[in-house]
């Protein structure tokens, strides 16, 4: 036994390399460390730091718990303790499952700080949340007078009040007073939209010609209106009798998709299929045939909106058409009675408002930018006049490979002092809503077209239009514009950003609500006010 022990010492004092073992050991117990630490439901730091804010039970001196809280505030509050990582103490007896959960919650915070960092270092300011909707009540004695009242009695009664009332303090930090005709009547007349506009939906049709948006694509504002409109609580009523307006839920897009055979040029059947539907209406329900049409309203974005509109005279006569194609030239659309539709490309329904913004002006080295296909009457002439004649404008048929590997479409627009938007087949242009998305002062060309909201917009504050006659003197215009008035345009086109935007769910003066004051408008101007 002490000659195997002895044997044994022997053996650990000298075969042994115990500086190797050494490293051995610290090695795999820093390991072991290091495994046990990012275990850890959080940061190291959060086990010895102070506990977070939301845990604190500190409380500042005089402060007192206020019970009356808004629910905004109350909202707020909740909602930052929400977001808040979970501390678990050391001797938290909590399962290994929960502890993940708290850990998953962490990193997808920490994630969304740190993109939310990363955007606002490159210097693009994510969209604030909108203000809380606030509706101005009307005195309970009020209320019950408008309610006693036929629909059309009651908007006689609202324009005399939008009418009469004196002008009152218009600084509301959501309307920019360049922008508007008079935006002290804008408010007014918006504020009583608030208060009391109550639409209609027919249900008859059947899907996808009707009530079946479609979000994407140059024709979408019709369908982003028919699916807002019908997912309103606000201003929706199931009451046709209490109704102001009635709304005929179909899509044009849908419709071409669905009916027209191609390269057929004939839209005949589709002016048929609307012209029974609306005979279906009128014969069905009394609201068509007590206002011959005149307090109806469609939305229709396509080219052909107007035309295939030709089969019922009292539509093209009395309803209002909200229409992308408004030519005021061809007897199909009436400035006053009918409303421009704003032309929306949107690339992706889930982020409609992706990709806004552009670069300042003296990031803008391009005085004018254009490309597009080669059709209709006056863009053969602007390319004829200006293609590849000039550096300073950037004038194009269909964007050329060369250009397309140094700067996309959007990047040219965002470089660019004047962003042309010459007519194509129709006076309409996406290009329009294009420039005012970034940033870019649009160039109008195209005689009898009715802008977009002309009814309450100062367009002469945010862009330029030009005759078609002088589109060989298109730089000599431009080049004309002062530094100083080009500078105000292009701030008006920031602050005019928001009335042309669609949101998910609508915000006070977004897109939506601009397109439905707009309707509202005309069908008070419909009235006489007694």
């Amino acid at each position: 036994m002490t000659k195997l022990l002895r044997v044994g010492v022997v053996f650990l004092l000298f075969r042994i390399d115990w500086r190797k073992l050494l490293v051995s050991c610290s090695i795999l117990t820093i390991i072991s460390v290091l495994i046990q630490i990012s275990s850890l439901p959080n940061p190291l730091t959060e086990w010895i730091s102070s506990p977070h804010p939301a845990f604190s039970s500190f409380k500042p001196p005089n402060s007192s718990v206020n019970l009356g809280k808004s629910p905004l505030a109350v909202s707020v509050q909740l909602e930052s303790v929400q977001d808040s990582p979970t501390v678990v103490s050391l001797n938290s007896s909590s399962k290994l499952s929960k502890s993940t959960i708290i850990t998953n919650k962490a990193k997808k915070a920490s994630r969304q700080r740190r993109r939310s960092n990363s955007v606002n270092s490159v210097g693009l300011q994510p969209p604030s949340s909108p203000p809380p909707l606030i509706i101005k009540r009307l005195p309970h004695q009020l209320e019950r007078h408008l309610s006693s009242l036929t629909p059309d009695d009651a908007l006689a009664f609202a324009k005399r009040e939008i009418q009469d009332t004196p002008v009152a303090n218009d600084n509301d930090p959501e309307l920019y007073v360049p922008l508007f005709r008079n935006v002290s009547t804008f408010k007014r007349s918006y504020e009583w939209m608030e208060r009391m506009l109550k639409v209609y939906i027919y249900r008859d049709g059947e899907k996808p010609i009707f009530h079946q948006p479609q979000l994407f694509g140059i024709y979408s504002s019709e369908g982003w209106f028919m699916k807002l409109m019908e997912e309103s609580r606000q201003f929706v009523t199931m009451d046709p009798q209490k109704a102001h307006l009635f709304y005929l839920p179909y899509s044009t897009r849908q419709l071409q998709m669905a009916l027209y055979v191609p390269n057929s040029h004939n839209l005949k059947p589709l002016s048929i299929f609307l012209r029974d539907y609306v005979n279906m209406l009128a014969a069905k329900y009394p609201f068509w045939n007590r206002t011959h049409g005149s307090d109806h309203f469609l939305v229709a974005c396509h080219d052909w909106g107007p035309y295939i509109l030709k089969e019922h005279e009292e539509v093209m006569r009395n309803a209002i058409k909200v229409l992308c194609n408004a030519d005021a030239s061809e007897g199909f659309f009436s400035p006053g009675k009918d409303v421009s539709l704003p032309e929306t490309t949107i690339k992706n329904p889930r982020r409609p408002q992706r990709n806004l913004g552009g670069k300042r002006v003296s990031q803008r080295p391009i005085l004018a930018f254009f490309a597009g296909n080669r059709h209709g009457r006056v863009r053969p002439i602007l390319l004829k006049h200006w293609s590849d004649k000039d550096e300073d404008m950037r004038i194009y048929g269909p964007l050329p490979n060369r250009v397309s590997r140094l700067m996309s479409y959007s990047q040219l627009m965002k470089s660019s002092k004047y962003c042309i938007c010459p007519m194509g087949y129709e006076v309409n242009s996406p290009r329009i809503v294009e420039a005012i998305y970034y940033e870019c002062v649009p160039v109008i060309i195209a005689d009898n077209f009715v802008p977009p909201l002309n009814d309450v917009l100062n367009w002469d504050a945010f862009s330029v239009f030009v005759a078609e006659k002088d589109i060989p003197k298109l730089k000599e215009i431009l080049l004309a514009i002062p530094l100083r008035r080009y500078v105000v345009m292009q701030t008006n086109i920031k602050k005019l950003q928001r009335h042309f935007l669609w949101n998910q769910k609508p915000v006070r003066y977004d897109l939506f609500h601009m397109i439905l004051h707009s309707i509202w408008s005309t069908r008070l101007n419909q009235l006489k006010a007694s």
